[in-house]
């Protein structure tokens, strides 16, 4: 598929060769022709100059034939109104823009517009690190019935299966992060110092859960 990235800074490069990695056509949109030296020599998509929100610059970058726009400049304006004109004049359904300031991207999220805010995730990605039992949820159901937690292993429990963790909780570990790659367990999965696990847990048992991790297995039984 044809993919139309306006902004070639670190994040646009790095969106724009991954994507013809993975076998789309790309073409990156910046008005900074020095821009597009981050891609090397090597870049198989194509680069236009010009503004971002400019019609006609988008027409050039493929735009009619497009299926997907990423708004990545440094400016919030920008990436906005380059968003609206992808969506609203050439009816592109997947589109993203990266918004820096958390409240306004949650308004736009609000209207239906697709956000990434980096202040905001990197503020949360941090604070899991920092206070992974004082955190939201991943993902809870509507009914807020089950909820989808990230917790780091500790010590006491490294070197121990997790189904013996799961004797002990009302939730399943559905995923384990591990040396920045993530795997589907069993539970004879042993766990090791530094996985994050992601365990579905009912919500009424979190505070059982975080418990049971700060208790050593041998004190369970």
């Amino acid at each position: 598929m044809h993919v139309v990235i306006v902004g070639c800074g670190r994040v646009g490069a790095a969106l724009g060769h991954a994507l013809v990695d993975g076998g789309h056509s790309v073409a990156i949109v910046d008005r900074r022709p020095e821009a597009f030296l981050r891609l090397g020599p090597n870049f198989a998509g194509q680069t236009v100059e010009g503004i971002g929100f400019d019609r006609d610059r988008l027409i050039e970058a493929g735009i009619e034939q497009a299926v997907a726009l990423a708004a990545v400049t440094n400016g919030d304006n920008s990436n906005i109104l380059v968003a609206r004109v992808a969506r609203e004049t050439f009816g592109i359904e997947h589109v993203v823009a990266r918004i820096y300031d958390p409240r306004r991207a949650a308004i736009y999220q609000r209207l239906g517009m697709t956000t990434v805010a980096t202040v905001a995730w990197t503020t949360d990605q941090v604070l899991r690190r920092l206070l992974p039992t004082e955190t939201p949820a991943e993902w809870t159901d509507p009914s807020a019935s089950v909820s989808l937690v990230e917790r780091a292993v500790p010590q006491q429990w490294a070197g121990h299966p997790l189904g013996d963790l799961e004797e002990h909780i009302t939730g399943k570990v559905v995923a384990v992060g591990r040396l920045g790659k993530a795997l589907v367990p069993t539970p004879a999965t042993v766990a090791q110092q530094g996985d994050l696990l992601y365990v579905a847990v009912t919500t009424d048992n979190l505070a059982a859960l975080d418990k049971t991790l700060a208790t050593s297995p041998a004190g369970r039984h």
